[in-house]
């Protein structure tokens, strides 16, 4: 097994008629909300929903089926909840055929007995801006992760990537370090692992104009130092910095500064002295920063400026997501040069801004079928050519 993606299953419902969202996430922000308070739509009006196309798999959703289809083998472990729909409620049922049609590994599925699966309700502005998100994470907040170590164990996977930090209240119990010792259990077996965060509740730009610390942004402190990997947004960076070190007035401070000085913070204060690969990042709108380690070297940090910007947004719920899909797919394709600590990371990043790239134009009922093999993906990323627009993109892929 080449992948196996960990937590979060959801299932988010894209209406105009949910601004409820933004009362209770602020615009672009993310609501971690309780089961009891979720919206009481029917199982019956939520299968409706399902099928009139209002629905797309979100978490795993957004990164397990664009790997797959660079020919990897990807496994899913989550919790789904139980119900009437081949014993698994309405957005179980959906996730799991999703993953399955994707050729997912689906065996280390969990069948909750009394939570629902995870269930997000965004509202659909149809501008290209991102709207509010209220996520219930329902099953996914009873995750555990001496389960999903048996499953490990069985699947045998060369990477882990655990989605997502701040999400799941067993998840993040014992103030993040039960998933710290969870993600050094498996480097300790060999395995490359990442982890990412989540735009949490409220309104983020708020957020980081106040520099009020985050609490769940804390649960990173443990754990930064474990990871291989470890991407977030220049967002997240502005809050993560606020919380973990000291508050900013990121207003007199431009793109590039802020990305290179919060990546030289977050290096100085977990990097641990040793030869391994290991990578930070932090993706914008046009690519993504990074700094890494190699052999014992550090390198300063650089932007890879992605080359694949042209044609229009269709949605930009899952970017982050599918940038990380491209980005693992290229670790994972050249394994044995990150265990050597000699791989490509800038061409890794390029790979992962062409899964974005086609992942934020597809059609919201067909978000997979751009991303080609792993040959053809790479191919494009070495070609000097220039793309003028999302067709040219495309017919490179052909």
């Amino acid at each position: 097994m080449n992948l196996m993606i960990l937590n979060t299953a959801v299932v988010d419902f894209r209406r105009k008629d949910f601004e409820f969202t933004e009362v209770l996430a602020g615009k672009g922000g993310l609501a971690k909300c309780a089961t009891k308070d979720m919206p009481d739509y029917s199982q019956q009006q939520l299968n409706q929903w399902i099928k009139e196309g209002f629905a797309t798999a979100g978490g795993p959703g957004n990164t397990a089926p664009l790997v797959a289809k660079t020919g990897l083998k990807v496994a899913v472990g989550v919790n789904l909840g139980k119900g009437d729909f081949e014993s698994l409620d309405a957005q179980g049922r959906f996730f799991y055929d999703v993953m399955t049609r994707n050729q997912i590994d689906m065996s280390a599925t969990i069948i909750h007995p009394c939570l629902p699966t995870g269930t997000t309700f965004i509202h659909d502005k149809k501008t290209g801006d991102r709207g509010g998100i209220a996520y219930f994470p329902n099953a996914n907040h009873d995750f555990d992760f001496e389960t999903f170590k048996k499953s490990i164990e069985n699947l045998k996977p060369e990477i882990v990537y655990y989605m997502y930090s701040g999400l799941s209240d067993k998840g993040d119990a014992n103030s993040g370090r039960d998933l710290a010792a969870f993600i050094k259990w498996c480097r300790n077996k060999g395995i490359v692992t990442i982890v990412d965060s989540h735009t949490l509740t409220g309104n983020p730009q708020q957020l980081i104009d106040s520099g009020q610390p985050v609490e769940e942004y804390k649960l990173l402190a443990p754990l930064l130092g474990e990871l291989d990997l470890f991407f977030t947004s220049s967002d997240e960076a502005k809050m993560i910095e606020n919380t973990l070190g000291q508050k900013k007035d990121w207003s007199r401070i431009d793109e590039q500064q802020m990305c290179c000085d919060f990546l030289d913070f977050l290096s100085e204060k977990y990097w641990k002295d040793d030869s391994r690969a290991k990578l930070l990042g932090v993706t914008v709108s046009s690519g993504a920063y990074i700094k890494y380690a190699l052999k014992g070297k550090q390198f300063a940090p650089v932007k890879i400026q992605s080359r694949f910007m042209a044609g229009e947004v269709t949605d930009l719920v899952g970017a982050g997501d599918s940038f990380r899909a491209g980005f693992i797919s290229y670790v994972a394709g050249n394994l044995e040069a990150f265990k050597k600590a000699d791989i490509d990371f800038e061409e890794a990043v390029q790979m992962g801004n062409l899964f974005a790239s086609l992942y934020i134009k597809s059609p919201l009922d067909d978000r997979y079928s751009s991303i080609k093999s792993f040959d053809k993906m790479l191919n494009v990323v070495r070609s000097d050519d220039g793309f003028e627009n999302f067709e040219s993109l495309q017919k490179a892929l052909q």
